[in-house]
């Protein structure tokens, strides 16, 4: 690379989990540090982009796919999923029955898409709405992920705006790893496609 230019990657990432746990507030903060108390439920799939100069040499542009909570029970997550190369799951911590959904979501997104290597791709946990009462200790949160196969998790609040960009800064740390130790091919069956995501080229788009 010479001299002042840059490496710009554009990777996919998703955004699932039931409906009502915060996808699209923690995704709005995320992207355009927004946050309304107003609740629009998403129907199918929605999208954002955020824009990171992650340092001197490398921008990430992150597409965000911010995907309904009805979706797991219908055919189209394998379409939704295609291209991704990261996944947050996220659950709402007052509500015990979407910690409940979260091991079929992650079952879900295993079977339906993976690394080049055949690995699944890098998925964090969200805990979402940590800045009211509940139940989950740090202990239970930390085994629950070593067996479930997640990244790691984060106690999340988009109202607050606790943890978001910490947890983002987090997940594309490992996608940029994994990218830069194995290059995404093409023309694979059940593989990332350069044409999808992610993209690199040399260079001088609720709740709470």
């Amino acid at each position: 690379m010479m001299a002042g230019e840059c490496k710009e990657y554009l990777f996919k990432v998703l955004v699932i989990g039931e409906n009502g746990v915060g996808k699209t507030c923690i995704i709005r903060r995320y992207a355009h540090q927004l946050f309304s108390e107003n609740y629009r439920v998403t129907i199918g799939v929605d999208f954002s982009l955020k824009v990171i100069n992650w340092d001197s040499s490398t921008s990430v542009r992150l597409q965000l796919w911010d995907i309904a909570g009805q979706e797991r029970f219908g055919n189209m997550t394998r379409v939704y999923y295609k291209g991704a190369v990261g996944a947050f799951v996220v659950f709402d911590l007052t509500r015990a029955y979407t910690f409940e959904a979260v091991t079929k979501w992650k079952e879900d997104l295993d079977c339906k898409v993976k690394l080049p290597d055949g690995r699944p791709i890098p998925t964090v946990l969200l805990a979402n709405k940590c800045d009211q009462k509940n139940k989950y200790t740090d202990f239970f949160l930390d085994n629950f992920c070593q067996e479930a196969g997640f990244l790691g998790w984060f106690n999340t609040s988009a109202k607050e705006n606790i943890n978001v960009e910490k947890a983002g800064q987090f997940l594309v740390e490992r996608i940029l790893e994994n990218t830069r130790e194995q290059p995404f091919e093409e023309g694979k069956n059940d593989r990332v496609k350069l044409d999808q995501a992610p993209m690199m080229a040399e260079s001088g788009v609720q709740c709470c």
